[in-house]
């Protein structure tokens, strides 16, 4: 599958900017703000401080209505943010040093958009999803700086999202140290599964996720 067609296909699946752009605009700046405060904070805000913005009106509202969009995900009672995608509070095999914390993306094409959405530098720390060999990804904006191993392919097994892709679709976008490992997996299921190489799959997730914050 070309890089355009999954981009397609991953915003027929998430349609997370269009469900952005729907929002009003309080609800809109809210979803950038816990966004920006992953990446820059190591968490989302908290409850109390969403509670607190101007002109934001009910918290619990609001951030009920983030969750009916699948834009974020919420704790286990409700009353805060668990994630919001690319990130997750929940621990995970892809863990992002940026900006001086440790954060954890959803899946492996999460991960490699932390630093393009932000033009900064990360450190992903991942396993491969069929031997669970370590892969370390250094990146600098869109660019990869290093990679160990050099060549580790991220695959996409394509599926429903089941509203909530966070639960599904994300599970099952993984790293994979090589092609031969990459191979492997993808004929568990030739039918649904692509797999990238890491610059393609660094130019899918930038192009997926940069626009939430435009």
């Amino acid at each position: 599958m070309s890089i355009a067609a999954a981009i397609d296909h991953l915003n027929s699946l998430l349609p997370l900017k269009d469900r952005q752009l729907a929002l009003a605009p309080s609800l809109r700046a809210l979803h950038r703000d816990i966004l920006r405060g992953f990446a820059e904070a190591g968490a989302p805000p908290t409850r109390a401080q969403i509670a607190a913005r101007p002109g934001l009106g009910d918290a619990d509202a609001a951030l009920a209505h983030l969750a009916g969009d699948d834009l974020i995900v919420l704790t286990p009672d409700r009353s805060g943010v668990a994630g919001a995608y690319p990130f997750t509070a929940e621990p995970r095999a892809h863990r992002v040093q940026v900006n001086g914390h440790a954060v954890h993306a959803m899946c492996a094409l999460d991960a490699l958009a932390v630093a393009p959405m932000f033009e900064t530098g990360t450190r992903i720390d991942s396993r491969c999803h069929v031997s669970k060999r370590p892969i370390r990804i250094l990146m600098q904006g869109a660019q990869v700086t290093d990679a160990q191993p050099a060549r580790p392919r991220v695959g996409i097994r394509w599926q429903s999202t089941s509203g909530c892709a966070a639960q599904t679709l994300c599970m099952e976008m993984v790293f994979l140290y090589d092609r031969a490992m990459a191979e492997a997996w993808r004929q568990e299921d030739p039918g649904h599964i692509d797999i990238f190489d890491l610059p393609d799959a660094v130019h899918f997730a930038a192009a997926f996720f940069r626009p939430l914050l435009d």
